[in-house]
């Protein structure tokens, strides 16, 4: 097997991403990735796949691989060349190069594409790369269907929320009296009553406990992010079946919100960011909570409440005061959590899968792009 010391640039020619404000994006299928990965769509593409992105600006250091067109945004550096080596390959090449560490940009973190092409890295000949990548695919692709089977878990149970409780098309629905507009039996109420946003969490003092950055919320599924481990010394405090709601923007205008169910009958409690709201359940359902949390009318409502300096605004909690919703009898409730409960239990069994397979396929890659075990 021949390896070859050359420069990155030799390898790769890395181009700054492009322009594309909200005001200009039309929904689509072409992906927008940024920094942090795909964060949107659109109708055109301004490059073609495969293509492979990493940060420029915001989110450093992660590796991106796009299979089909794309259109890489400006705070990220995308491949326009890879003169010749094998794609997915260059994609975990750049994995193993730390690239979050070359902070070239000062206060603001950022990386120059330059000073990348300079670097010194060891290349196989390509038959060599695309056996590791396939090899290291094998695991990818498998963490990419965990990914699309939890979307599609998280969707059903989304839907199942919008027919019972907005359109109120419940189980049993036709055979219940309507007075007033609202099924016998059911009521408006504000939110403020039926989740408590201020939950006492007991805990002990000094203990080491998982703790939840902010960045483990995603922008888009209930799957909370691997947590760090330090002791409670201020911030959110919840445990499995609380949902956690960023506050401040533009984290909540993106769509951070996860769902605690990571944490074991040992380890009951965790902490996180002090830009968290907790919303736990009073009188309605754990994941009925979630669902609202995640539904766009009752975020346009806590985002029109947001107060303070631009850029550092956060959500006014009397949102949850004003906030109107539909408090469904117990029996509705409880089919609810019998239907969805499955749903939520097993996106987390697959999240824990894919980290299993993320934690094999991580281990392996820096062995496999250094030579020291073979194909």
């Amino acid at each position: 097997m021949t390896w070859r010391e050359v420069l990155l640039g030799d390898v790769i020619r890395l181009k700054r991403g492009h322009d594309l404000p909200a005001s200009r994006r039309i929904a689509g299928d072409v992906p927008i990735v940024s920094s942090s990965g795909v964060t949107g769509f659109h109708v055109e593409a301004k490059a073609d796949g495969p293509g492979v992105v990493t940060g420029r600006y915001g989110t450093l250091g992660e590796v991106h691989f796009i299979d089909g067109p794309y259109w890489p945004l400006n705070t990220a550096l995308y491949v326009e060349d890879f003169r010749g080596n094998h794609p997915r390959y260059v994609a975990y090449l750049l994995k193993t190069l730390a690239l979050g560490t070359q902070n070239t940009a000062g206060a603001v973190p950022g990386v120059n594409r330059n000073a990348l092409h300079q670097l010194l890295v060891k290349v196989p000949e390509v038959g060599t790369q695309v056996a590791m990548a396939d090899q290291l695919g094998r695991y990818d692709e498998l963490i990419e269907t965990n990914r699309r089977r939890m979307a599609l878990l998280e969707e059903s149970a989304r839907l199942l929320y919008r027919e019972w409780f907005v359109n109120l098309r419940f189980p049993g629905h036709e055979l219940v009296p309507t007075p007033n507009g609202l099924p016998a039996g059911w009521s408006r109420t504000p939110l403020s009553t039926m989740v408590d946003t201020k939950p006492k969490t007991p805990y002990e003092t000094g203990k080491v406990y998982p703790f939840v950055p902010m960045q483990a919320l995603s922008e888009t599924a209930m799957v909370i992010g691997p947590p760090d481990q330090r002791p409670i010394s201020g911030g959110a405090k919840f445990r499995n079946r609380d949902t956690l709601l960023a506050r401040i923007t533009p984290c909540l205008e993106n769509g951070k919100t996860g769902f605690v169910q990571f944490l074991s009958d040992d380890i009951p409690v965790a902490s996180g960011s002090t830009e968290f709201i907790v919303m736990r359940s009073r009188t309605a359902s754990p994941y009925w909570v979630y669902c609202v949390a995640r539904d766009q009318a009752f975020r346009d409502h806590a985002i029109l409440s947001m107060t303070g300096a631009d850029g550092r605004q956060r959500v006014n909690p009397k949102c949850f005061d004003t906030y109107i919703s539909l408090q469904a009898p117990e029996a509705v409730l409880n089919d609810f959590d019998s239907v969805v409960g499955p749903i939520f239990e097993q996106v987390e069994v697959l999240a824990k899968q894919s980290l299993a397979l993320q934690k094999v396929r991580d281990e392996l890659l820096p062995r496999l792009m250094s030579g020291a075990i073979r194909v």
